[in-house]
């Protein structure tokens, strides 16, 4: 027998719940839709928000050829196979499944059919394309977020399983409840009324059964629908706004929610971008406890990611260097960059090596002519270190003028 879930799959636009940002009267998928045209594209979201329902219902109201393949599970062959067909039917739509794993060797193979249009991707994906997906592929798609559905939304979608469910018998407030529990996921939703409905004796869905069967949220966002990524937003946010009590509050939901690797990424990324020459050891003290973590396991792994969000919300914070960085790769994308200086050149016999003056540093100019006087970096006087280093910096560019 069919899930629930999948008997209930919309077949046409106007069947979809949630998603009005994009599918909704005048949005830029149904305008699409309505103008009979489809760009390469990335739906990404929180499981159970209908992104390969909406590919499918992209498809067919568009009426189109198309082939499904999961990135992991399908084979180069299985891509080599979707690229011949392509050939010889002019052109086809690939829906393709956790396209953030995709290899190199798949990836080198469909860069060119997306690039002259034989092959219009939709790419589905749980994770941020932004962080995770090859840049050579996201740059050849649009890329649109599915958000969770409301409480609203997935009590709608649960009336419409009814006629499917004889004799069905539920109340409000056990409706309300599958609602909250499935925090934004229809498809979880229907799961939990279909084992509701079937674990009943007499097909009748109150609250003491639903405690009875699973009283524990989805975890993938939390009761008053605020997002996935808003969570790990927030805990980036958190950190760097020093409030440790926050701070561990959001990393308490991700803990609960078992995703360790997304903690370890973001955590990383604060530790260099938030934290960064205020603190630098925090980086290497980072790395260890990511291992311990790692090697321990949940539920264990709670307790050196606590004593590492501790160290991080409440140690100094300086954005400087990456600061710094962002402002020498924003000359550089300008077009100022002029040529490198001859006596820095490679195969120079006149440069000057610094290791051979007192204090190993000797005045020579390293910009080139057109950038001589830019100074990217600003150090903040967050720490003892940054001041140190702030002090060397005053001394180099005091010898320099």
């Amino acid at each position: 027998m069919r899930p629930l879930a999948d008997m209930l799959r919309p077949k046409k636009l106007e069947d979809v719940v949630g998603q009005k940002q994009l599918i909704g009267k005048g949005n830029v998928l149904y305008n699409l839709i309505n103008h009979k045209k489809l760009f390469s594209m990335i739906l990404y979201g929180p499981p159970g928000t209908g992104k390969t329902t909406l590919a499918n219902v992209i498809i067919n109201e568009l009426d189109l050829e198309y082939d499904f393949l999961n990135a992991v599970i399908n084979s180069k062959k299985d891509f080599d196979n979707t690229v011949s067909k392509a050939k010889e039917q002019g052109g086809l739509v690939l829906i393709m499944d956790e396209i953030h794993r995709l290899n190199k060797d798949k990836q080198d193979l469909l860069l060119p059919y997306l690039e002259n249009g034989l092959i219009t991707l939709i790419g589905l994906t749980t994770a941020n394309p932004y962080h995770s997906i090859n840049p050579a592929i996201r740059s050849r798609c649009q890329l649109y977020e599915l958000k969770p559905l409301s409480n609203d939304d997935i009590v709608l979608a649960l009336k419409r399983a009814f006629p499917l469910l004889e004799n069905i018998k539920i109340e409000d407030d056990a409706l309300d409840y599958i609602a909250f529990l499935s925090g934004g996921d229809v498809r979880y939703a229907y799961n939990l009324l279909e084992v509701a409905y079937y674990a009943s004796s007499d097909f009748h869905i109150d609250m003491d059964l639903l405690k009875k069967i699973n009283n524990k949220p989805s975890l993938y966002i939390d009761k008053n629908d605020d997002g996935y990524y808003d969570v790990i937003s927030a805990l980036q946010k958190s950190i760097r706004g020093s409030d440790v009590n926050v701070a561990l509050h959001y990393l308490a939901r991700l803990i609960v929610a078992e995703d360790l690797d997304i903690i370890f990424r973001r955590l990383s990324v604060i530790a260099y971008e938030d934290i960064g020459l205020a603190n630098p050891a925090i980086g290497p003290r980072l790395e260890a406890a990511i291992k311990a973590a790692e090697r321990v396991g949940l539920p264990e792994a709670r307790i050196p990611l606590g004593e590492i969000v501790v160290d991080m919300a409440l140690s100094p914070k300086s954005n400087s260097a990456h600061e710094a960085l962002d402002l020498a790769i924003r000359d550089v994308k300008m077009g100022n960059v002029g040529k490198v200086p001859n006596h820095i050149k490679t195969h120079s016999k006149d440069y000057k090596y610094p290791h051979n003056y007192k204090g190993s540093f000797v005045k020579q100019q390293y910009l080139p002519d057109e950038l001589k006087e830019r100074k990217y970096y600003n150090p903040k006087l967050t720490s003892k270190y940054e001041v140190n280093l702030k002090n060397i910096y005053d001394k180099i560019n005091k010898a320099i003028d």
